[in-house]
């Protein structure tokens, strides 16, 4: 018996069946006596589609606005399930983000947590209720109502899960747990037992979409457990440790891949001092994350810079630095969007040598050529052109040894 927070995803509340199926999860696990904090997705499809009719209002929402109406989403999956835990016959109470004092900064659409007041939701525990919390929301310090941004219900649970000190926090997702690669792309990927907080933060934030980045910062900030499994069956899922203790460490653990990835260079910078501040204030400001840089200098005092955002965000980060360009004196600027960033990571490169080596020599031979490369000190990334990176995956995933008998 313990305090269980459970996060299930958008395809876990699909429709009223599988609503009532996660109502039947949670009641079991309730019935063992555990304390229960169930965190709620939309509907899959139910955001994109909000978004979808906000911009027929207008091609610009205020964020604010748009806000109050993404958060209408999760609103409807949480009274949805606590209406049918309570015909069923337990205790429970759905909470918005604000209810729950989920407390937020003024970011709109994307909103970090700066604060979890946990009062209300000790109260309803204590009670022996089940709480049931809309997920992706909260509020800033003026009261108005915020979102999180994608993945937010995943940061959310962990972070809920965090602030009660829970003893588990269990992500139910449309996967049965964290693959040596994308199963989809590559047939002979395997399902991890485990996997260090840090290894799971560096594939996040490369391309694995099981977890969301934020919410691994968290599991491994608040030493947080996590288990990912799948809401539609009942498989061994994937433990997400803080530590790599009595882990097996091998070279590479897995390899991501993002098309989400587009890339913008300025040419023929002035060298000078201030120019590269210059050339990411207004990125920085305009809350666009710039992932991989390289300079390239040239002879008579220019540079060459390249940089990397989402491919979302593309646009707006071609029409800044456009503008930056005309200030600064760069010769022109050119954008990229068919590209793709792949990645090998593990625990165990820290203590091996000649990965990087392993990596680009597997590329090369395959003739797929690397347009940037970026490390840590457990992992490898190299952009190369989208339509090969797929191929550039189940590649890596077989030099290294990751395949399944």
């Amino acid at each position: 018996m313990g305090l269980i927070v459970q996060k299930f995803g958008g395809t876990s509340v699909a429709n009223p069946e599988r609503i009532r199926n996660v109502a039947k999860r949670v009641a079991k696990i309730f019935d063992q006596g555990n304390d229960l904090v169930v965190i709620l997705s939309a509907m899959v499809g139910v955001t994109d589609g909000l978004i979808d009719l906000a911009k027929q209002m207008t091609a610009s929402p205020d964020r604010r606005e748009l806000d109050v109406l993404l958060s209408t989403g999760e609103q409807t999956t949480v009274a949805l399930l606590a209406m049918t835990l309570k015909s069923m016959g337990y205790p429970t109470m759905s909470l918005l983000g604000f209810q729950a004092e989920v407390v937020t900064d003024c970011n709109h659409c994307n909103a970090r947590i700066v604060d979890i007041g946990t009062n209300r939701i000790r109260d309803l525990l204590e009670k022996r209720s089940i709480v049931v919390v809309a997920g992706f929301q909260g509020c800033d310090a003026d009261g108005n109502i915020t979102t999180l941004g994608r993945g937010g219900s995943d940061t959310s649970a962990v972070a809920i899960a965090a602030a009660l000190k829970a003893d588990m926090c269990e992500i139910y997702t449309d996967v049965d747990g964290i693959y040596t690669a994308d199963p989809n792309v590559c047939s002979k990927a395997r399902k991890l037992s485990k996997v260090s907080c840090e290894e799971m933060l560096e594939m996040a934030s490369v391309g694995a979409k099981v977890l969301h980045i934020r919410s691994v910062e968290f599991a491994l900030k608040h030493n947080v457990p996590v288990y990912v499994r799948s809401s539609f069956n009942e498989e061994e899922g994937t433990m997400v440790v803080n530590g790599d203790h009595d882990m097996e460490r091998p070279i590479v653990s897995a390899v991501t891949y993002s098309k989400n990835e587009a890339r913008i260079t300025l040419k023929k910078v002035p060298d000078q001092p201030g120019v590269a501040a210059k050339i990411f204030s207004s990125i920085a400001d305009a809350n666009i994350n710039v992932d991989m840089i390289i300079q390239n200098t040239r002879a008579g005092g220019e540079t060459d810079l390249t940089f990397t955002v989402p491919k979302s965000e593309f646009k707006r980060a071609l029409d800044i630095e456009r503008e930056i360009a005309k200030e600064i004196g760069a010769e022109k600027v050119l954008g990229d969007k068919d590209i793709a960033k792949v990645s090998v990571t593990g625990i165990g490169m820290k203590s091996h040598s000649g990965v990087a080596l392993k990596m680009f020599r597997t590329l090369a031979d395959e003739n797929i050529n690397i347009m940037m490369i970026s490390t840590s000190e457990i992992r490898i990334s190299c952009v190369v052109e989208e339509k090969k990176a797929e191929l550039a995956v189940r590649t890596l995933h077989t030099a290294f040894g990751l395949d399944s008998e």
